[in-house]
């Protein structure tokens, strides 16, 4: 294998040739071999546009190069599972775009794929791979807020484009598969439990369909942790970590600008003035960098991956619980 993770792209995605190919071909452990679309003029101009060696104009070309070591899958939702089991079937380890499946069901079929053709498969939420976050996670290790009872979680933007993918049902849009992900991964990296039941309200758009506005209460063995997400709401974005003894606010929780240090705020006295809060700053870096490093690193070490299958599982089995939640108007069990 060589000294970098060789990446092929599936697809021209606007995520992948706007956010996270420009990324990875800055990471020290990750380039960028090849692109492709079933359109070739696509794949070749986005190729010249990012300087990438290769472009295919299908899919299994792609997965057919014995230059490439993973692969990238950004493709609309629906198609995540199938195109990730054709890459690990190639002998390719995988990262994957959230969310990783449509189902729990889905998601489950990666198990055996996984467990047969031996490759990483690696679901990209980013943010477990940012150093706001692994702080935090040590912050609650060592008590520093004492014990982890209520998260607060928003993720908002707005987006009315019928065109845009995101509002499209049968490909997996609507605010909870794209951002409210987001708002569950954080709770359940926060608490590091599953929730066992979760009641929700869903609104959804007349016209298009998705969800463009949900709310969830999931109940934790340790607390409880409550999410808004919406499409069509002004961009903000907040997770609140409220302890026994203090608490943690992260101020652009999931997608930090790349020209600005981050920031957590550390309370620990309620003081309702804040004049207790001590501010931790992080030196500026793109979270889509550090993933792909991270990535390639499990794989070269043969170590777990930041986001494995039975992670990705979880997030899925507590958007599947709100949606039935909002359904039925009752408290739903979270079922794996």
């Amino acid at each position: 294998m060589s000294k970098k993770l060789r990446f092929g792209v599936l697809s021209t995605a606007n995520i992948g040739l706007k956010n996270v190919i420009p990324a990875m071909q800055k990471g020290e452990l990750t380039s960028v071999t090849a692109i492709a679309s079933r359109d070739l003029g696509k794949a070749r101009d986005a190729a010249a546009q990012l300087g990438i060696p290769t472009a295919y104009g299908s899919y299994e070309e792609l997965l057919a190069d014995p230059n490439i070591d993973a692969i990238y899958n950004p493709l609309p939702n629906q198609l995540h599972v199938p195109w990730t089991a054709k890459a690990a079937e190639a002998g390719k380890h995988v990262l994957c775009e959230k969310p990783l499946s449509m189902t729990v069901a889905e998601a489950k079929i990666l198990l055996e794929v996984r467990a047969r053709t031996g490759v990483k498969i690696c679901e990209a939420f980013m943010i477990r791979s940012a150093p706001q976050w692994l702080r935090v996670r040590e912050l609650l290790a060592e008590g520093r807020i004492g014990e982890l009872r209520a998260v607060n979680a928003h993720f908002s933007y707005f987006n009315v484009n019928p065109a845009d993918i995101r509002n499209h049902v049968e490909s997996g849009g609507g605010g909870v598969y794209d951002i409210g992900c987001y708002c569950i991964q954080a709770s359940r990296f926060a608490f590091n439990q599953e929730p066992r039941r979760v009641v929700a309200l869903v609104d959804r758009d007349p016209a298009m369909g998705t969800d463009r506005l949900a709310s969830a209460i999931l109940d934790f063995p340790s607390g409880q942790a409550i999410l808004t997400c919406s499409t069509q709401l002004i961009p903000f974005q907040r997770v609140q970590l409220l302890g026994t003894r203090g608490r943690i606010e992260l101020e652009i929780p999931f997608s930090p600008l790349n020209d600005l240090p981050s920031r957590i705020l550390i309370a620990s006295t309620g003081d309702l003035k804040f004049d207790d809060i001590v501010a931790e700053s992080f030196a500026t870096a793109d979270q889509y960098t550090l993933q792909g490093d991270a990535f390639a690193r499990a794989v070269f070490a043969d170590a777990e991956v930041p986001v494995p299958l039975e992670d990705s599982i979880g997030n899925m089995a507590v958007i599947e619980a709100i949606f039935r939640s909002a359904n039925s108007g009752q408290w739903e069990t979270v079922q794996q």
